[in-house]
């Protein structure tokens, strides 16, 4: 409810004014110079409505109507009776507050209300118009034999949405997501479940964490210190920060996930072909001799001649800038704008980026070079997976939603969300061949640790120096799809700076979508295809997710950093109660005991700041710190433009698609 004060009621009689100030200030705890304020002031003294408080709940409402009531069996006193009959003028006006029953669960991608009717992130934002409903008003006019004349103009209930986020894909996600920041604290991971037949959004998780139902509160990313020592300007900034969400509207250099998408348009153009070999030798040259530029493959010796399956398998640098080399600068750059980089897929959320391409006056024969395996330009997140969509997909570029129906009050449909299929990028045959491509880089190259047992899969890694060079900071990511022949679902997972002792390792997305589809892929329903019996066989996972799996909230983690459960007791990463030396206690306090009468140590005491440094032969290399390699355009759009669009396109059933 709002408090609503009717100032002129309350001046109509100076005894009112004492009395009503009082109740206010005893039972809302409102200002009583600011209320006094308000009756007095020439602006609102005559106002028959100031909203002196709102969000007030049903049992604060009670209370006030309680201390305003006069028992039958009173022993108040005639005095104290006065008193409370000369509490007058305020009133409650019904209000709705918009309540996230799974607190911070999609935050980024849901998005929240400033107040009843205002929202400007997430889908919240996207979608308010249709959201709000219109309030009902209720006035009066005297009529020409001076008789009131009641008016009412009724409440218009706002829409509901059905989405596309899978409940159960995103808590998968998300569960995850916190495993890894837990053990490793990188500073930012996003994730995006896509289905690549439709476009439609199953999952996404832009990292950072905050609760709907209370969005201004930064605790969860700072200290209480850290946000008193804010002035208004860092607690903004700080804010809008995490409120983003990096899988939309951030930008960074890509990597080698590209790969795929620059081999696919370069077979469609027909500057290369399936049967062609390319050598590798480490490097490329590009100037002339005394001004010459060295490009490094991330295998400096050189991996030899390759075909189009090695290259991908391999992530080759130095074959990708022969292939971009044959493409030359029109096509390059015509093939960008066919698989939409630098212009917004359209995706219904706000403030999404362009990402920052060369033109054909910037880019050179360096920057095309460098384009081909997937730096000197930008993109985001959702850029990229949809684009990977169309290549595994047969070649179908659809438009990403996650909007499927808008329903009225009544919960009819008003508006389906079809899948809209807005161009053919390759052919279907070329989606075949690059589908295979990179089913050999899970089997054999760089995408092996992201195998999941039992599944058919393709993927491709990445490894993004940032800008400038030579900082020793990476951006790390791995896109991959299952089943190879019918693909059913594809994840993409970046790591921005994963805070590892092998920063440029892009093993460390590949332990996350592992992680993520060995769950995922049984939960869809998705049947084995590489089982012998038909069973899911057990997938091993990263040994340092032992213990991180569970969400673990900062009111477990006592002063000196260890866990704790409700009670206070010291508990391992499983919830087991453990002494100070991290033994196993049974719940009375008394010490488990093995069969040999020896205490039982915990086998999962890791701490959450420990990272994992791999071993040697575990993940082929893909990069190298190369400071010839030149950074992106400068970007000079506005991400925060508005991008709510209507896009042209065709239905499946139009284009003759099941």
């Amino acid at each position: 409810y709002n408090v609503v004060l009717d100032c002129k009621a309350v001046n109509s009689d100076e005894d009112y004014l004492d009395p009503t100030v009082n109740a206010l200030v005893t039972i809302f705890g409102l200002d009583e110079g600011e209320l006094r304020t308000r009756l007095t002031s020439d602006k609102t003294r005559e106002s028959q409505y100031q909203i002196v408080k709102k969000q007030v709940s049903m049992d604060d409402k009670k209370a006030f109507e309680d201390y305003c009531s006069i028992p039958d069996d009173t022993e108040m006193t005639r005095e104290e009776i006065q008193e409370k009959n000369n509490i007058q003028g305020v009133w409650f006006e019904e209000d709705y507050l918009r309540v996230y029953p799974y607190n911070e669960l999609a935050c980024d991608t849901l998005g929240f209300t400033f107040s009843r009717d205002t929202a400007d992130y997430g889908i919240e934002g996207y979608y308010n118009s249709s959201l709000t409903g219109i309030d009902g008003r209720q006035y009066g006019y005297f009529s020409d034999d001076s008789n009131v004349e009641q008016t009412i103009i009724e409440a218009s209930d706002g829409n509901s949405l059905e989405l596309s986020l899978d409940l159960g894909t995103q808590q998968i996600v998300e569960k995850w997501v916190n495993a890894f920041k837990k053990s490793t604290g990188a500073k930012n991971i996003g994730v995006i479940v896509e289905d690549p037949s439709s476009g439609e959004i199953l999952a996404m998780d832009g990292g950072d964490r905050y609760d709907l139902n209370d969005p201004r509160n930064l605790s969860s990313l700072y200290s209480a210190d850290e946000i008193a020592a804010m002035n208004d300007s860092e607690t903004m900034d700080a804010l809008s920060a995490m409120w983003n969400n990096f899988c939309v509207t951030d930008i960074y250099e890509p990597g080698s996930v590209v790969k795929p998408i620059v081999m696919a348009a370069a077979l469609e153009q027909g500057k290369i072909s399936t049967s062609d070999t390319f050598y590798c030798d480490g490097y490329q040259n590009f100037g002339v001799p005394g001004n010459m530029t060295t490009i490094k493959c991330a295998n400096i010796y050189g991996h030899g001649m390759e075909t189009l399956a090695e290259v991908i398998a391999n992530s080759c640098n130095d074959a990708m800038m022969q292939i971009g080399a044959k493409m030359g600068v029109e096509n390059f750059l015509k093939a960008q704008s066919t698989f939409n980089f630098g212009s917004r897929t359209g995706i219904d959320l706000p403030n999404e980026g362009y990402g920052i391409m060369h033109t054909v006056d910037t880019m050179h024969e360096t920057e095309l070079a460098c384009s081909a395996f997937g730096q000197g330009f930008s993109c985001t997140m959702i850029q990229e997976i949809n684009a990977m969509c169309s290549v595994i997909n047969g070649g179908y570029y659809y438009q990403p939603h996650l909007v499927t129906k808008v329903k009225d009050a009544s919960g009819a449909t008003v508006k389906t969300i079809s899948p809209l299929l807005q161009k053919q990028t390759i052919s279907s045959s070329i989606s075949a061949d690059i589908r295979s491509y990179m089913q050999a880089s899970v089997e054999q190259g760089t995408s092996m640790t992201s195998k999941v047992q039992g599944y058919s899969s393709g993927g491709k890694t990445g490894t993004a120096e940032k800008f400038p060079r030579g900082n020793g900071k990476y951006v790390v990511s791995f896109i991959g799809f299952a089943p190879v022949d019918d693909p059913q679902v594809l994840i993409y997972v970046v790591i921005d700076e994963p805070n590892v002792e092998d920063q440029a390792s892009s093993i460390y997305p590949q332990y996350v979508a592992q992680a993520i589809l060995s769950e995922l892929l049984p939960y869809m329903n998705i049947q084995p295809d590489q089982s012998t019996d038909g069973t899911v066989p057990e997938t091993e996972l990263w040994e340092k997710f032992n213990g991180h799996v569970n969400t673990i909230s900062d009111s477990q983690i006592d002063e000196n950093g260890n866990l704790v459960d409700e009670e206070g007791n010291l508990i391992d990463w499983d919830g087991n109660r453990i002494d100070e030396n991290g033994y196993l206690l049974n719940s009375d306090g008394s010490y488990q005991i093995n069969a040999n009468g020896e205490y039982i140590k915990s086998a999962n005491l890791d701490g959450i700041s420990d990272s994992y440094t791999g071993s040697a032969g575990e993940t082929l290399p893909e990069a190298v710190s190369d400071t010839n390699v030149p950074g992106p355009p400068e970007d000079n759009t506005d991400p925060i433009e508005d991008n709510n669009m209507e896009s042209e396109g065709l239905t499946n059933e139009e284009a003759g698609l099941d």
